[in-house]
């Protein structure tokens, strides 16, 4: 039984609403998939695809908001195949990067096909629910799964990210390492960045995620060229930025609710960040800018 509870209030007395299941396991599909980016932060790309000698389907194919390959799953109910299921599909992605480029580069472009992020492709699993056995498993498995629990309260569809486990990324940006496509030499990472800052610019990003990490269904991922931070869609992505001693955050906004200031935020649209598309970049220096972003953050990860 899921813990989230959804009530009616009319006229002061509340009316808690039952949640059900979807009626058949396609059903859900079908509307996530129509609907993927806004509900999940993943462009969506193939339904039902075909893995060939490998053997079986792949419910749904995707590309996240950080250029990652996605394998989408769904189970009705509650069902203990769906993780093994979407690992045995993962190999099969680990062998056929060329089709999957094929695939985004035919549906998103030549350009988002040339910037896939291969060092750690995603499983999402959504099902009606998990055992807390799954949400241990994740943890130890190894590779970046995301668990995520619907429910539908009428015409009220919810989705709650119950757990998130990251992985160890096998190369920076580009093919994986050891393979014989591999690129070289590797950009430089955030954490690099990082390592090369000051100590005032280390505690002030010390306190940048405490503050996002604050919220307890807030994940953390470090990327290639940024550190994203998440529910079941990024609410904010950092940049690091030693010589101007800056932090760089993108968050999940509309600029036109911002009252922008110049030299502080700034509207993304139609700049391609990274991440967040579309967002309200703030650029943190000192302990007084994180205070003054501390609201719109708080709203980024409400928006989320």
């Amino acid at each position: 039984m899921s813990s989230l509870k959804i009530f009616r209030v009319r006229g002061g007395q509340a009316t808690e609403i039952s949640g059900a299941s979807v009626g058949v396991e396609v059903e859900l599909q079908r509307l996530i998939e129509a609907n993927m980016e806004a509900m999940l932060g993943i462009r969506f790309l193939a339904t039902e695809y075909r893995t060939g000698h490998h053997g079986g389907r792949i419910d749904s194919l995707g590309l996240d908001e950080n250029g990652t390959p996605v394998i989408v799953e769904y189970k009705r109910n509650r069902d203990q195949n769906v993780i093994s299921q979407g690992l045995s599909y993962l190999w099969w992605l680990h062998d056929h990067h060329h089709e999957f480029e094929s695939l985004a580069r035919e549906k998103l472009g030549n350009q988002t096909a040339a910037e896939i992020d291969w060092s750690a492709p995603r499983i999402v699993c959504v099902a009606g629910a998990f055992t807390h056995h799954d949400t241990v498993a994740v943890e130890v498995i190894g590779h970046r799964i995301d668990l995520v629990t619907y429910r539908v309260f009428g015409d009220v569809l919810t989705l709650q990210l119950i757990a998130s486990a990251d992985a160890s990324r096998t190369s920076a940006r580009g093919r994986a390492s050891g393979s014989p496509h591999a690129t070289s030499p590797a950009p430089k990472s955030v954490q690099q960045y990082l390592d090369d800052s000051s100590k005032d610019l280390k505690e002030l990003y010390t306190d940048l995620d405490e503050l996002l990490l604050s919220h307890r269904d807030v994940f953390r991922e470090r990327q290639v060229h940024y550190v994203a931070y998440r529910r079941i869609v990024n609410v904010a992505t950092v940049r690091v930025q030693p010589r101007n001693r800056l932090l760089v955050v993108n968050l999940r906004l509309n600029p036109e609710t911002v009252e922008l200031k110049e030299g502080f935020s700034r509207d993304m649209r139609g700049l391609g960040a990274l991440g967040i598309r579309d967002g309200v970049e703030v650029r943190i220096g000192s302990h007084a800018d994180l205070a003054l972003a501390t609201d719109l953050i708080q709203r980024s990860i409400e928006a989320a």
